[in-house]
């Protein structure tokens, strides 16, 4: 701690009243001071946050950073709301400010900020490319004095294709900043780490430095157990661990939704959280699980992100995850305080969950977590890059398109020459244009990307069609379309009253929107069910 400047001591030991730092927070301060590109390898709740801002405060303030330095980057909105009143409360000890920008963030909020930017920016990578490309900012103001990118949950990242696009994206702010950025990555637990900060280092010339604090000296406590149902599920946690505070992991917004409805038949204190209710909803309950007392809350893997829910007794997984790393980072929630064991208990009701179960115990007794590997040859990512590096400077001549992308397209193993057979693709397409000289967006562009702004180009991840679900003025949340409509047993809506399950709660639909996509509902004591679409998870190489 001797390495940080005084005042960030100071603020420690008496405006925290810490007595003294973890080991992931010591072991990060010297690479970090140093400028190098860093991963921080650590559970969830492990204090990732403050190793990598404390040696950022004490370079703040001994460098007197000016403007908008340090960019906080997240995968998720929820982490960036979570993240900002605890950023906040570190930098203001030393009198600078903190801001976040999100799609649900008023534009009076966003102007404020590209006129007066804070010392650090929470956003998510879209809205990042969002800020270049859009008229209202300029770059080059905005980021002209950028220093250090931190970016959270860097393996949910690293192994798909949003893990390709955030690299181009920060490839693209180091030519406004004329500096080759310091990159600070926070990670769970992976098994290639040097790969994993090699990555994170793509089209960067600094050092890359790995830090992984070894494991606790109190052993883990796990246990599987085969229930065979939710109901039966709900039944075991209404009965054990009373007093206790519960986290409760399922794999799915539906059983997420089912087991809450369960729990509270029984009368148990019973929260719910998951990607599909209402940005309020989510906050009211984390915000009301974090500052009550014993309970549970039931949430999907969004929890396993390092969203704050104060201090947690227990961990409870209903199947299994699909991973060793998930399973790492879900129990890594307990056993954060002096004097306690982290733990999980699986309680599995089928038999692919048990399988699963038994295999992650095993892998993990042997010490062994999966690798995080990036798509090969993100060819789709590089062709986006290129026509949003021409929105965002309409008019460059022809010549400086490959060099503005060198950085990205050498990393992701995307040649110059195949950058340039894209560009030409592209322009053949009719999605760009030229004269000759320079680039502009063609005809294909604007009639595809061009009637929201090119919103359409910047998310270029895209959800399915979903219904909001209203009770009177309150927002609860979101469903596919499907739930309205008939289902594999052949009933439709008109056989019965439309009764959907959201928040852990029965409603019952009086009336549907069909052109707003809105479903307006009262809450009614039936059995109900929602429906949602997505992707199935696919299982770890160990499993």
């Amino acid at each position: 701690m001797e390495s940080l400047h005084p005042q960030i001591v100071h603020h420690i030991a008496n405006s925290l009243g810490w007595s003294d730092l973890r080991d992931v927070q010591q072991l990060s301060i010297e690479p970090i001071l140093s400028g190098a590109n860093t991963v921080l390898l650590a559970p969830t709740a492990g204090g990732k946050t403050e190793a990598a801002f404390f040696p950022l405060m004490s370079r703040l303030v001994e460098e007197r950073w000016q403007g908008l330095s340090i960019l906080y980057l997240s995968p998720i909105k929820a982490l960036l709301n979570n993240q900002h009143d605890r950023l906040e409360k570190l930098l203001g000890f030393i009198g600078h400010e903190v801001g976040v920008w999100h799609g649900d963030i008023s534009q009076s909020v966003k102007n404020r900020i590209r006129k007066s930017p804070p010392s650090l920016l929470l956003t998510t990578p879209e809205s990042l490319e969002g800020m270049l490309i859009s008229t209202k900012t300029e770059p080059a103001d905005l980021f002209g004095n950028l220093r250090v990118v931190v970016i959270d949950e860097i393996h949910a990242f690293a192994d798909d294709d949003r893990g390709w696009h955030l690299l181009g994206v920060l490839n693209r702010l180091a030519h406004y900043a004329g500096r080759d950025i310091q990159r600070v990555g926070l990670s769970a637990t992976v098994g290639n780490r040097e790969e994993i900060v090699r990555w994170l280092s793509g089209g960067s010339e600094r050092d890359g430095v790995t830090v992984d604090p070894p494991p606790g000296e109190v052993a883990p406590e796990v246990k599987v157990d085969w229930v065979g149902s939710i109901e039966n599920a709900a039944l075991i946690i209404s009965r054990l661990h009373r007093g206790e505070r519960r986290l409760v992991f399922c794999d799915s917004r539906l059983q997420t939704e089912r087991l809450a409805r369960a729990l509270r038949k029984r009368d148990v204190t019973t929260h719910v959280t998951h990607s599909s209710l209402s940005v309020d909803e989510r906050r009211q309950t984390e915000r009301a699980f974090s500052e009550g007392g014993p309970g549970v809350i039931v949430a999907t893997s969004a929890l396993e992100l390092g969203i704050d829910i104060g201090s947690l007794d227990r961990v409870i997984q209903i199947d299994a995850p699909y991973s060793v790393a998930s399973f790492l980072q879900r129990m890594g929630r307990t056993g954060r305080r002096p004097g306690t064991t982290p733990n999980l208990l699986f309680l599995t009701i089928t038999e692919a969950g048990f399988g699963r179960a038994l295999a992650i115990v095993d892998a993990w007794q042997r010490g062994e977590v999966e690798d995080v590997v990036a798509p090969p040859k993100p060819y789709h990512i590089a062709a986006q890059q290129i026509l949003a590096t021409v929105l965002e400077r309409p008019g460059i001549a022809v010549q400086d398109l490959a060099p503005l992308l060198r950085g990205f397209s050498q990393s992701a193993g995307v040649g110059a020459e195949v950058v340039t057979e894209l560009r030409e693709h592209l322009m053949t397409t009719g999605y760009l244009a030229t004269d000759g000289i320079r680039l502009g967006v063609g005809r294909s562009s604007e009639s595809e990307y061009g009637k929201r702004n090119f919103l359409e180009l910047v998310s270029v991840f895209t959800s399915p069609p979903i219904f909001r679900v209203r009770h009177g003025r309150k927002e609860i949340g979101s469903v596919d379309q499907t739930t309205f409509l008939g289902d594999e047993t052949g009933d439709d809506e008109d056989s019965g009253p439309r009764v959907i399950l959201l928040g852990g709660r029965s409603w019952r639909v009086t009336s549907i929107n069909w052109s707003r996509r809105i479903a307006y509902v009262e809450p009614v004591d039936l059995p109900g069910r929602s429906r949602w679409v997505g992707m199935g998870l696919g299982v770890g190489p160990l499993l």
